[in-house]
């Protein structure tokens, strides 16, 4: 059973002809409220933003709870997005760090991710969105990215091993969710704000093929990117490539910023209402590099303001064709 006051499903006549190949192409949508019901609460509130991706909390993100799903909830779930076609993500608690010096903050990020990536996989969605954390305790990067390693490695393995995953790691192949990184705004220790540290972080990883990338907007402008330069869509394309290599970019949280470039503050800000600003992101839109992979935004402003952010998204794609 799926809820919802508006279904559409991927055929429906609205999404024929060159506004399903935009959608096909980059699929825009918002992170949804799912308290009350995945299905009951979450469907009805993708609808209501016109959303063609959406992203999801699978537990509360300010806290280390790792609470187990309703099986009913979840299948109607699964079954609503497929109607509608909507390509669905989880973000992991905020609460993570891998690089952690406290050995019982490192033990709780890793049962808080096995969660995020288990309740994915029960929820159809494609990635798990994680930030990458920061080397606390005054250690050296290196020592965190070891622990990096030592953490997340079994994690990936561990999903490979569930019923439906991919064989022989098919990163392409349904099964799975992908493991998704996001840089931050450059606070403190980060391990990964500009798109360079991706690198060590990726080799870390051994370059693990289910592992991608997702670039929050302001993240990388409050890190020190300019993006409201021009071409500087562009170039943080050219350097993600360089880091990370062709291909590992699977979502953007397109949001704007609140403070200016180099702030390390992370405060977004509506599309066009920030000092990133619109064509920047019919930039991102336009670049080839960008096809395939959706945008989620994480704005302020309540429903109104996100539905405002959604059709400017929409809009400026459609100009990029």
């Amino acid at each position: 059973m799926t809820t919802g006051a508006k279904r559409r499903t991927p055929h429906s006549e609205d999404d024929r002809g060159p506004d399903e190949a935009a959608r096909r192409r980059n699929p825009v949508g918002g992170h949804i409220r799912v308290a009350g019901g995945l299905a009951r609460t979450g469907l009805s509130h993708a609808d209501s933003l016109d959303a063609e991706c959406v992203q999801v909390f699978v537990a509360n993100p300010r806290g280390w709870a790792t609470p187990t799903g309703d099986p009913r909830q979840d299948a109607a779930f699964r079954e609503g997005c497929a109607e509608r076609g909507l390509r669905v993500f989880v973000h992991a608690p905020y609460l993570i760090n891998p690089g952690s010096h406290s050995p019982e903050t490192a033990r709780r990020s890793v049962e808080s991710l096995r969660h995020s990536l288990r309740r994915a996989a029960e929820i159809g969605a494609e990635g798990v969105v994680v930030h990458t954390g920061s080397a606390t305790g005054g250690r050296h990067r290196s020592v965190a990215l070891a622990q990096v390693r030592d953490l997340l490695l079994p994690l990936l393995e561990e999903s490979e091993d569930r019923p439906g995953a991919p064989a022989g790691g098919d990163a392409d192949a349904p099964g799975a969710p992908r493991l998704l990184l996001e840089p931050t705004a450059g606070q403190g220790a980060s391990l990964c704000s500009l798109p360079e540290e991706l690198g060590p972080y990726l080799e870390a990883l051994d370059g693990h093929p289910r592992v991608g990338v997702c670039l929050d907007t302001c993240h990388v402008f409050a890190a020190g990117h300019d993006l409201a330069a021009p071409g500087g869509a562009t170039t943080l394309l050219d350097r993600l490539d360089a880091a990370a290599g062709p291909g590992r970019l699977r979502l953007v949280h397109a949001n704007d910023s609140h403070d200016v470039t180099g702030s390390r503050r992370d405060r977004h800000a509506n599309i066009g209402s920030g000092h990133i600003g619109p064509e920047a992101f019919g930039e991102l839109l336009a670049d080839p590099r960008t096809a395939g992979v959706p945008l989620v935004i994480e704005t302020p402003g309540g429903h109104e303001g996100h539905l405002a952010d959604i059709r400017l998204l929409k809009k400026l794609r459609g100009a990029a064709d």
